[in-house]
């Protein structure tokens, strides 16, 4: 029999290799879990036998996802977006139950375990929505805000859902009742732990707090998802129920964020516990012999689903493409959906061969989740007309403010610090245009007179209609590296010598940001550092010139910019002294030039007093090149020197 550490020591293994490949192939980690649970589970290599401990790691993997999932809840959000959470949200959940069941039905099956698995597949994965949408940048667009609306309904719903499943068990005369008293029960448990958790709930964690223990803290937290679970299962309800609602109760106290900080380490292990234990109950032989209502239980259901999501979203008046990019966000099963059919399958409401069926048809849909994302912009630009129109729109929108801008700066999001750096450039009297994914914040500013339009940065005709072969500079002010790296390729498709300035919180990602073609990569830490530092110093009495000197010193060994700049046909003389202070200048060595096929040594450009900062070649920037770099034509070079030296380095260029 498998111990229990050999059985941790398979998982983490298993999990440690399944992450570096899925993060390495750009896919979610979740559908790496589900096929290593496939695969070392009793049915398959039987690494991890079908032994209790197998089952509770599954159990354990329930609870904490339902925790987290109870933890994000946020009532005020709800009410925010009630249109969409309980108009499309209720009516997609409503309808999908109903029309999967009528199928179900249909074909032959027992209307207890018909309900269970129409209830299962009525809900969508948030992790895999969330993750993939967060990483598109398209949470505050209109078809990702239509998504999180249903998600969140689907969250409320399986509540009910975690009710009723156990209450079909018991079949014929006794059902009734059984529904009844688990709707009593439910009832009482709710209004016991709503009405006066809360207030408890907020009390024991102010008392845990003032201990001032970290470890304290952490066992608290535990102890109170644990306790609600046991408590729910002793009402003959759910372990997962108790776990919701611990999370729920939480996220209404001041401790939440406190609590999302100290769990953020183990969520994504705790989500990959689960997936790995759902894997683990897949039996393949099973499937193999069901392969054609697998099959029909893949299909269906998600042509199901995509169909009721779009079509309600166009009839609660969103336009064709967003319809069709929400349906085919939300059109797979979920995680709730495997919790449901395993919680079927357990209460005997669900025979072994349909559960086992249908969770790989739940499987195959989450397999197919992210290609559907990610290629729906192309699917709806295909069969939404509209959508062209829409584009066309928004990029005329992007070309009115590009248009009339030139040696402008384009900044790439919004937010705060694309905001405060808009108000910079304003008031030092430098033209710019930004460009933003969310909607409403793009409609608040473009009404105060901002020069702000809805644009996707990493999109090609977005940077062409701002102008990018007309600005002097490109600014991210998002700190997303994957988004940053798309946005650069872009840019430099376009325009190779246009500098590009990115944000990072850290210098995590500096060398691959600056490797892709960053001209500086700004982090977070770093000036914030800067700042705490020279603000010390001023207190404990450093004179202010010191302190501002060594605050230039620092950034000039970071920031090479800093050394000189670029020089732009509306600088004034009096902002410079011509003959002495240093400055940038990018030179696109043209086919049959001096320097092509040359080495930076046999070119001696330091002996006429300009420095090669950087070299640029096919998308790829090389800082600090040393003389054996050979140059090929194409090639853009970034010289640093006084004027008259970047001249005389450029004929050397060009004419030797």
């Amino acid at each position: 029999m498998i111990k229990g550490l050999e059985l941790a020591l398979i998982l983490l293994a298993s999990a440690l290799f399944v992450v570096v490949l899925f993060r390495r192939l750009n896919l979610p980690p979740p559908l790496g879990y589900l096929i290593v649970g496939v695969a070392i589970g009793p049915n398959a290599l039987a690494w991890v036998p079908n032994a209790p401990l197998a089952r509770n790691f599954a159990e354990f993997g329930v609870v904490f996802l339902m925790f987290t999932i109870g933890l994000e809840f946020s009532l005020p959000r709800l009410t925010q977006m009630r249109r969409l959470v309980f108009g499309l949200g209720g009516l997609q959940v409503a309808i999908t139950l109903l029309a999967l069941f009528v199928l179900l039905m249909t074909a032959g099956a027992q209307w207890p375990p018909a309900i269970a698995i129409a209830a299962a597949f009525s809900m969508s994965s948030t992790a895999i929505v969330m993750r993939m949408l967060a990483d598109r940048l398209e949470l505050e667009t209109p078809h990702g805000r239509a998504a999180v609306g249903v998600l969140l309904f689907q969250d409320l719903a399986v509540v009910p859902f975690l009710i009723v499943i156990p209450a079909l068990a018991l079949k014929g005369v006794g059902l009734g009742a059984a529904l009844g008293l688990a709707a009593l029960k439910a009832a009482a448990v709710l209004a016991v732990l709503l009405f006066f958790g809360q207030r408890l709930m907020r009390a024991w964690f102010h008392i845990v707090a003032r201990r001032r223990s970290h470890e304290l803290f952490i066992i608290n937290v535990l102890f109170i998802t644990l306790g609600l679970a046991y408590v729910t299962e002793l009402a003959g309800l759910s372990l997962a129920l108790g776990a919701f609602l611990a999370g729920m109760l939480i996220s209404e106290t001041e401790y939440r964020h406190q609590v999302e900080d100290d769990i953020k380490p183990f969520r994504e292990v705790l989500l990959g516990l689960f997936f790995v234990s759902m894997g683990m109950q897949l039996d393949l032989r099973v499937v193999i012999d069901n392969w054609a209502l697998v099959a029909a239980l893949f299909a269906l259901p998600m042509l199901l689903k995509f169909s009721i999501v779009a079509g309600l979203a166009r009839l609660l008046g969103e336009p064709s493409g967003t319809a069709l990019r929400a349906g085919l966000a939300l059109a797979q099963a979920g995680e709730f959906g495997l919790v449901l059919a395993s919680l079927g399958a357990a209460q005997g409401v669900v025979d072994a061969e349909f559960y086992q069926a249908a969770v790989a048809g739940m499987l195959l849909s989450m397999l197919c989740a992210p290609f559907l994302i990610h290629y729906s912009d192309r699917i709806a630009l295909r069969w939404s007309r509209s959508e062209w129109m829409l584009r066309s729109l928004q990029l005329h929108q992007v070309a009115v403010q590009g248009l009339a801008r030139e040696q402008h700066v384009i900044v790439c999001g919004y937010g705060r610090t694309g905001q405060h750096m808009g108000r910079f450039l304003e008031r030092a009297g430098v033209s710019y245009v930004a460009l933003d994914l969310d909607p409403d914040r793009v409609r608040e500013a473009a009404t105060a007179g901002e020069p702000v339009v809805y644009g996707d940065a990493s999109r090609r005709e977005t940077l062409v209609a701002a102008g990018v072969n007309r600005a002097s500079v490109l600014v991210i002010s998002f700190a997303d590296t994957p988004a940053a790296l798309r946005t650069l390729a872009r840019a430099h498709e376009i325009s190779p010598a246009l500098p590009v300035i990115v944000r990072t919180r850290d210098d995590t990602d500096f060398d691959r940001l600056s490797g892709a073609g960053a001209a500086e990569v700004v982090a977070d830490t770093f000036e914030s550092s800067l700042m705490l530092a020279s603000h010390a110093m001023l207190m404990i009495g450093v004179p202010v010139r010191r302190v501002l000197g060594q605050l230039r010193d620092m950034r000039a060994e970071r920031y090479r910019l800093l050394r000189g700049f670029y020089r732009g046909a509306t600088d004034e003389p009096a902002d410079l002294d011509e003959s002495a202070q240093p400055r940038l200048h990018s030179v696109t060595l043209e086919e049959g030039g001096f320097g092509v096929e040359r080495s930076l040594g046999e070119l001696e450009l330091s002996g006429i007093g300009v420095e090669v900062t950087a070299v640029r070649r096919r998308g790829i920037r090389a800082e600090d090149p040393g003389p054996e770099t050979r140059l090929k034509a194409g090639d853009v070079l970034v010289l640093l020197g006084r004027p008259d030296a970047l001249e005389a380095a450029e004929i050397r260029l060009m004419k030797g």
